[in-house]
């Protein structure tokens, strides 16, 4: 088998020593004669493999008590419809922050069930900054704030949390969940795609404080409703068995390297090897991103040449480096390196770019 290493934005890179694990457990899951696909999602099996997700996943993200963790599917984009639908209440307006392409999906969809107050935006520079929140123009009357971590397409990444002002905060950590240390406690929901860091696509998870529970509107369906969800623990219909099960190894995986904290930190020696070799090619590679700002799990950046981008892309891939190609939307170069991509694979990176630069600088 051909060793490449993956820097494909999602679906993205697992983990080997999961993937092996799943592999050894494909036809057999600890003797129990099934494949984890083929199991009831009802059986005492399935049911302990979904416990002890949930239980390693409040262990690793130090959930307090009072929260719900779901486990639901239609991926991320769901949530933009369901989150105001659940959480309006008697509101008639949310607070979304605009820093990218995420940012302004999540506020078309909730322009259509209430008024958007765009507290700030960084559109004017290419959303090159997360705005100063001192400058926000934030609503007391919201329903909640909404934001976006991080932004996979744009590379800009938070590097903090807005302030609680009395109004529950959302926040879509789709790119950056289980990266680096969060204080659950500050939002009043989290959600999060798997592809990137919990494990295989068809799954979304979410961390919901209680008391945000019930708002729904009257009218909205059934599969819609958080509370459906949150009373049937999360199994009120057919659940994503294998992404449940593939996230739960991550969640183990996790914590056999040091949890979150040791992840946080081989993130940052992770992105500070690539942003090193961004600045050191004396300009013939370049990022827009305010350094701040600067995302440590998608690495975006142009060549001073773009007529050598699809040579940098061609030569990328025969040396083992794939899936390095931006977003159609914005172009130019994305390397995701998230919690699985293993530092080797940055430093090769890291090292193509500077022998590329040195050949066609």
């Amino acid at each position: 088998m051909a060793k490449v290493y993956n820097f494909s934005a999602g679906p993205a890179v697992l983990p080997h020593e999961v993937l092996a694990q799943a592999q050894s457990e494909m036809l057999d899951w600890h003797g129990s004669g099934m494949s984890v696909m083929e199991m009831s999602h009802r059986g005492k099996e399935f049911m302990e493999i979904i416990h002890d997700a949930e239980h390693d996943l409040r262990e690793l993200m130090q959930v307090p008590a009072g929260y719900k963790v779901l486990f639901l599917q239609g991926g991320a984009s769901m949530q933009f419809s369901m989150v105001p639908l659940n959480l309006l209440g008697d509101k008639q307006s949310v607070d979304i922050v605009n820093t990218g392409h995420w940012s302004k999906l999540a506020i078309k969809e909730a322009r259509r069930y209430c008024h958007v107050n765009v507290v700030a935006s960084s559109e004017d520079r290419n959303f090159a900054y997360v705005p100063a929140e001192e400058n926000w123009q934030r609503d007391p009357n919201a329903a909640y704030l909404h934001y976006t971590s991080n932004e996979t397409i744009g590379g800009l990444q938070f590097p903090f949390v807005p302030a609680d002002l009395g109004v529950p905060l959302v926040c879509d950590m789709s790119s950056d969940f289980l990266s680096r240390e969060v204080d659950v406690s500050k939002f009043g929901l989290i959600y999060a795609g798997a592809q990137k860091n919990i494990g295989p696509s068809g799954l979304v998870v979410l961390l919901v404080r209680e008391d945000l529970l019930g708002r729904a509107r009257a009218d909205l369906p059934t599969m819609l409703n958080y509370q459906t969800h949150a009373d049937a623990d999360s199994m009120y219909n057919t659940p994503a068995t294998y992404p449940i099960y593939i996230a739960g190894l991550v969640f183990k995986w996790l914590k056999q390297l040091g949890g979150i904290k040791g992840m946080a930190s081989r993130n940052a020696e992770k992105a500070g090897l690539l942003y090193h070799a961004i600045e050191a090619s004396e300009g013939f590679y370049h990022t827009h991103i305010d350094a701040p700002y600067r995302s440590r799990m998608n690495v975006v950046f142009r060549l001073k040449d773009e007529a050598l981008e699809e040579s940098f892309l061609m030569e990328a891939r025969k040396n083992g480096l794939i899936q390095l190609k931006g977003h159609r939307v914005v172009g130019g170069m994305r390397a995701s390196i998230y919690n699985a991509m293993p530092i080797e694979g940055v430093k090769a990176l890291a090292n193509f770019m500077q022998d590329f630069a040195r050949q066609h600088g």
